[in-house]
């Protein structure tokens, strides 16, 4: 196609593009704007996965940005600062307010202060013009602080190794301790470093359970100036019980109580857990619950005695009133093939077994009074009621229904980012490894057309021009994909927890892997399913959360010759024994990919006054032969892109096919 041909398809784009850029001139600067930023290197991505509410190891590996900062900082200082000096700068980039509050308390006289802070604003304007060097001044611009924005915009540009500006720079930082605005801008400083230390955050899934502060990395998720995240099944769980699902508010309660965790649900959402409590202390008095005692960590000092027999009365008391609702649910949805999930009927409550296919299993607990062996799906009115209480408390919250919309605005299944398909779980295959096709609400779908439709179908539960039928059955699909057969955040034979509870014989607490965990070492099959996907490139990869890696068994993160990673390292404390690690970060930059390996995090306070900091090992997954640069990204693509367009445009304006016009 000539450029005439081309220019005659593309005229009503042209046209549009002109009221941007009206003449020769303005579309040529753009033309050479945008080529500059394609040879910038390109910007630094990291990978988490499976958060579970460990709020100060995530925020802190924010702060640090894994790492990062401490290793620009040593570059930088290493020569001239000893490890003591190092650290008090890295903790003063962490956590500015709360180390500037010690410092002022340790130096008494104001000189002491001051000197501190000259000497300090030079260090961190170093730091910052390093973490700074790969963006355009633009984009650069827009991470300051409006306050300050013009200030540090003429420090980060000037060097005071310029005889001709030293007088200049010292006397910019002379005057903002003078007018007392030192201690402020140090904190903008610090924030600045800490956002252009990231380009891009990626969340694989599983923000919500087991630890102590969902709510509170939702919060900071929500003012984060670039993540995406690809729902996991814990996050689904909590959209559903968001929605209304009672089957997802009941097994958000019953982790949340089993794991001692009340602070996301009490102090972050407003959940009302009074009726609860008060029905499980009637309901088990004489009960001593010990199967539903919380797991909690073994120097735990904040639970004593009364709340934790007060935890597992909850605890058990939601879930006998899970297993009925889930019953209903299964009832309702026979298409779900989950009939085998129906399992209350099967006690025989007299000789305390459990009676299925003709064999008998010995039960750990038969005490459960509010089971009619007549009608053992039936809630007691009791029951009834306070699930209807707790339904209400779900749905009126509106914190909890500000961060199910930062989800959607920010999520999706799965989602391709330069070359890397990410999604939490899994993709349901075949036996063959061939992509497996599964009904959703009577259509038929695989691979990526499957995980773009459950996306939608979970969008349009929250959406109010849904039709009520189909809005239904969006709400109780976020159940199917907290523990289906054929869920891509599950892909398991069956879910136990019944089985766990109560039954003695371990063989039937057993869990089935779908076919996506049996062959996902396989190369060929990573490559089909990146085929399928259209993941184009050379190097291109699976990233993947959700199965914990055994590190001290051996397992690699790194699988089917480096075609996938798994990411899901242990962060959250629940599974530091499994893992023998406490999380991971893959960070992909401009020389290739890492995977940082985190040890246990000790806590902020200890961060802030000790200046401990996370102790993480690096582990060079794959280098590039050469910098990668914006042009080398999906970005830089579709930067190429308007150029082209503008090229186009500049040829309409010399040929008269659309006139110039001059710039308001």
């Amino acid at each position: 196609m000539t450029i005439e041909e081309r220019i005659e398809s593309d005229l009503r784009v042209l046209q549009l593009l002109a009221q941007s850029f009206p003449n020769i001139a303005a579309a040529s600067s753009e033309i050479i704007n945008l080529e500059a930023i394609l040879n910038l290197p390109k910007g630094t991505e990291h990978f988490m996965a499976d958060i579970h509410g460990e709020y100060e190891a995530f925020l802190h590996i924010l702060k640090n940005a894994s790492g990062n900062i401490k290793r620009k900082v040593k570059e930088l200082y290493d020569e001239t600062l000893d490890a003591d000096e190092i650290r008090e700068l890295c903790t003063l980039i962490y956590y500015p307010e709360q180390k500037l509050e010690i410092i002022k308390n340790q130096l008494e006289q104001v000189s002491q202060l001051n000197d501190f802070y000259v000497v300090t604003l030079q260090r961190l304007i170093r730091v910052c013009q390093s973490v700074s060097s790969k963006y355009t001044r633009s984009k650069v611009r827009k991470a300051l602080p409006t306050e300050f924005a013009y200030i540090i915009e003429e420090l980060l540009h000037e060097s005071p190794s310029d005889d001709d500006k030293q007088a200049y720079f010292d006397g910019i930082i002379a005057t903002i301790v003078q007018t007392g605005r030192a201690e402020a801008f140090i904190v903008a400083l610090a924030t600045v470093i800490q956002q252009l230390a990231v380009d891009q955050l990626h969340i694989l899934g599983d923000i919500f359970d087991r630890g102590p502060g969902a709510h509170i990395i939702m919060d900071r998720l929500c003012e984060h100036h670039s993540f995406d995240i690809q729902w996991g099944n814990h996050d689904a769980l909590w959209m559903g019980a968001a929605a209304g699902n009672d089957c997802c508010i009941a097994n958000v309660l019953r982790l949340s109580l089993r794991y001692g965790n009340m602070q996301t649900l009490e102090d972050g959402y407003g959940i009302n857990l009074v009726p609860l409590a008060t029905f499980a202390m009637e309901t088990y008095a004489a009960d001593p619950c010990d199967r539903f005692g919380p797991r909690l960590d073994k120097d735990d000092t904040t639970h004593n005695e009364k709340t934790r027999r007060l935890i597992a009365q909850m605890h058990k008391a939601i879930s006998i009133i899970q297993f009925k609702l889930e019953a209903q649910m299964i009832e309702r949805r026979p298409e779900w093939n989950m009939q085998d999930r129906q399992v209350l009927q099967c006690i025989d409550k007299e000789r305390s077994v459990f009676v299925r296919d003709g064999k008998e299993y010995e039960m750990t607990d038969c005490f459960l009074p509010t089971l009619d062996p007549a009608h053992p799906y039936e809630l007691t009115p009791e029951e009834a009621e306070l699930v209807r209480q707790l339904h209400h408390s779900f749905r009126v919250s509106d914190k909890l229904q500000k961060h199910i919309k930062c989800l959607f605005t920010h999520g999706c299944m799965y989602a391709i980012y330069n070359g890397n398909l990410l999604f939490h779980a899994s993709v349901p295959l075949n036996a063959d490894g061939s992509l497996k096709e599964v009904d959703l609400n009577g259509h038929r779908y695989s691979g990526r057309e499957l995980l773009h439709h459950i996306g939608m179908t979970m969008r349009s539960a929250f959406q109010n021009d849904t039709p009520r039928e189909e809005k239904r059955f969006a709400r109780d699909y976020f159940w199917y994909l907290w523990c289906g057969q054929d869920s891509p955040l599950f892909d398991k034979a069956r879910m136990t927890t019944f089985e766990r509870y109560f039954l003695r014989d371990k063989s039937t607490h057993e869990e089935p892997k779908g076919y996506y965990y049996l062959l996902r070492d396989n190369a060929d099959v990573c490559d089909s399913i990146l085929d399928a996907f259209g993941v184009q490139g050379k190097h291109r990869h699976i990233i993947n959360g959700h199965v914990p890696v055994r590190v001290t068994g051996g397992e690699s993160p790194i699988k089917a010759d480096g075609r996938l990673m798994v990411i899901d390292g242990g962060l959250s404390k629940a599974y530091h024994n499994t893992t023998g690690i406490a999380g991971y970060t893959l960070v992909f930059h401009s020389r290739g990919f890492e995977l940082i390996q985190h040890e246990p995090f000790e806590s902020a306070d200890d961060a802030i006054r000790r200046g401990t900091d996370i102790v993480s090992s690096k582990q060079i997954v794959e280098l590039s032969g050469r910098r990668l640069r914006v042009r080398d990204t999906d970005k830089g693509r579709e930067l190429q892109s308007q150029i082209e367009e503008l090229k186009e445009l500049l040829y309409a304006y010399r040929h008269g096919i659309i006139k110039e016009r001059a710039r308001k």
